[in-house]
């Protein structure tokens, strides 16, 4: 019968593989993995015998419709994994699932690690609601606007971080979010795992005095709850440029007079711009 599992594997700690994961992996005619060196270890270990197929970030939206349709011509139980953890997690794997299901092709999840649900767990923040963002952006200015609009939506956040930008992530969230509650993990489930709790400065402290705070996998967990919000614009009394562009014009100025006001004011000048050329349309029909 043609079926796709998909099946979390480790994150570090193997007896954390399920035996039902492990006897999935056995019987599979075929293995889907993220890369196919790190899980022919696994496959040593567990003696599974099924041959593996590459499928990665790189090459899933190419070969995703391919390897459906092998797994429904040859009728084959194929299991799909990632290195560690989830597959589909902030991990490859999501077109392959989306291939199966366009033909068909029954899709069984086989539960098992996650990184972000092991993290939460071990937060002490309230996760009856939460959110999970992957890896942030790289840039400065993304990665804090970003977190500005995480703390405007959520009030728990859950990140993945490489041990190379971790100090400048919770850097960037000891400016933009001080009263954050964090929990690092580095290397869950590891011989060497350590989880760092408090404040972003405390955290941001504690990673500095660490000289192998460079090293293995971070999951961050932000708690949120005292971080204020910031204050929503009333849109109902709020002016949009077209009327603040009228507003001038009712005192006396031009249409470009009141552009020259309101660019001096502070205004964008795209922004008044765009609002004038609106207001000049609608008005004189150019």
């Amino acid at each position: 019968m043609a079926v796709l599992y998909v099946v979390a594997t480790p994150i570090g700690n193997l007896q954390d593989f399920s035996p039902r994961g492990i006897e999935t992996m056995r019987s599979a005619g075929m293995i889907i993995a993220e890369d196919t060196r790190v899980t022919m270890k696994l496959c040593q270990v567990f003696s599974f015998r099924a041959p593996l197929v590459s499928c990665h970030r790189h090459n899933e939206d190419s070969k995703a419709d391919m390897i459906a349709d092998r797994i429904a011509g040859e009728d084959l139980a194929a299991a799909l994994v990632t290195d560690a953890g989830t597959p589909c997690i902030s991990d490859p794997g999501t077109e392959v699932v989306r291939a199966c299901v366009r033909r068909g092709i029954p899709v069984i999840p086989v539960p098992g690690c996650c990184a972000g649900i092991a993290a939460l767990s071990v937060s002490g923040a309230d996760a009856r609601e939460f959110a999970f963002y992957g890896f942030l952006p790289r840039e400065k200015k993304d990665l804090r606007e970003k977190l500005r609009e995480i703390a405007d939506g959520v009030r728990v956040a859950i990140v993945h971080e490489s041990p190379f930008r971790i100090r400048e992530l919770t850097e960037a969230v000891a400016e933009i979010l001080p009263e954050a509650d964090m929990t690092v993990c580095c290397d869950l489930t590891k011989l060497h795992e350590k989880t760092v709790y408090g404040k972003p400065a405390e955290v941001s402290a504690v990673l500095e005095a660490n000289e192998k705070a460079e090293k293995g996998e971070y999951c961050v967990v932000l708690d949120l709850r005292n971080v204020p919000r910031p204050e929503k614009e009333n849109t109902e009394t709020a002016l949009s440029m077209e009327a603040k562009l009228v507003e001038c014009m009712k005192q006396g100025m031009t249409l470009r007079e009141a552009q020259e006001a309101l660019a001096a004011a502070g205004e964008k000048k795209n922004a008044v711009k765009q609002a004038a050329l609106l207001l000049k349309k609608m008005f004189t029909g150019e």
